[in-house]
């Protein structure tokens, strides 16, 4: 349910307010806009009396919420949500570049790509730890190891480190990571889901292979429900009976979530194309399509990476996209 308040309401009328839907079991969340406050009723709304919430003098409207995502909803927070990590912002119009490769390899290989990606304009670093790959001979990843060269690598750099977190029993090892990824064979783990609602830290959450945008926001909402709002939803394609690219990627999901939520929405074209070549186009289109920002991945040496270098680009081609990038969102600013 939803409750909108009239313009100028004091602050006294309004706790009054939120106290007497506490009491009734609910959890309210407001979300100050410019102009109008909304109170956001999650819990079991049956028991609140519209009329009577309707008819008090500092209420302007009341409206009950069909969707099943009810914190990662618009219709409860018009306002868009800015997530913050340090000094960079992503969402209302602060566009975020996210890039590095899909796995750490060592000490040379991820601060080397740190600082040409930063020299690019990067605002992020990205790099894989721990990797769940479709096969168990595949490499999994340094682990615990990776997550200290990434820490290096921003020590030398200043970027902030987005790496993808695969279970509750690792979270220890990830209190000093800057935004954690779930990524999208995680996208239902409910369990991991619930554990990150109750950090305090960014949370960068990619679509399932096979997953509706209503699954997606149902995963942000496990998030939200247990008290983290610092969420950044990721569209990396789905899985279509298409044969050409590794999967298709879906960037009318860019505008339609910004319709349905007030979270920032990123791309991920590396994982969408699995082709280099196809990473550039789908970039540009996904910074004209409305999207708050790209993870790319970045590899020294594409030929010779542990994983998923056939889609990564070389750090002098992605220095040439995130120009290209620049102008696009130039032109349709």
């Amino acid at each position: 349910m939803i409750v909108a308040l009239k313009a100028n309401v004091s602050k006294e009328r309004k706790h009054q307010l939120i106290e007497w839907l506490e009491s009734m079991g609910l959890t309210v969340h407001v979300s100050e806009g410019m102009y109008q406050t909304v109170l956001g009723l999650v819990g079991d709304t049956n028991k609140v009396d519209m009329d009577l919430v309707a008819s008090l003098d500092i209420v302007d409207t009341v409206k009950r919420v069909s969707e099943p995502f009810k914190c990662c909803n618009r219709k409860f927070h018009p306002e868009d949500t800015v997530v913050e990590i340090g000094d960079v912002k992503i969402g209302s119009g602060h566009f975020c570049m996210i890039a590095g490769p899909c796995s750490v390899e060592s000490e040379e290989q991820i601060v080397g790509i740190a600082k040409a990606v930063k020299a690019s304009g990067a605002n992020m670093l990205r790099g894989g730890a721990f990797k769940p790959r479709t096969s168990p001979y595949d490499f999994q990843g340094l682990k615990a190891t990776g997550l200290e060269l990434l820490k290096i690598a921003r020590r030398e750099t200043g970027l902030p480190i987005v790496t993808e977190i695969m279970s509750v029993t690792d979270l220890p090892l990830f209190d000093d990571v800057d935004v954690l990824q779930v990524g999208a064979r995680n996208m239902q783990n409910f369990d991991l889901l619930q554990e990150l609602g109750r950090l305090h830290k960014p949370i960068l959450l990619k679509r399932g292979l096979a997953n509706t945008l209503k699954e997606l926001l149902m995963s942000a909402e496990y998030i939200m429900a247990n008290g983290n709002e610092q969420i950044i939803l990721c569209e990396r394609g789905i899985r279509t009976f298409d044969d050409y690219t590794r999967n298709t990627l879906d960037l009318a999901a860019v505008p339609m979530l910004h319709e349905l939520t007030h979270l920032p929405v990123i791309v991920d074209p590396s994982h969408a194309t699995g082709i280099a070549r196809l990473v550039p186009p789908m970039a540009l289109a996904a910074a004209a399509g409305g999207a708050d920002g790209l993870i790319i991945e970045v590899h020294n040496d594409p030929l010779h990476a542990l994983c998923d270098g056939a889609q990564s680009l070389r750090p002098e081609e992605y220095d040439v996209l995130a120009g290209r990038i620049r102008a696009v969102r130039e032109a349709v600013r």
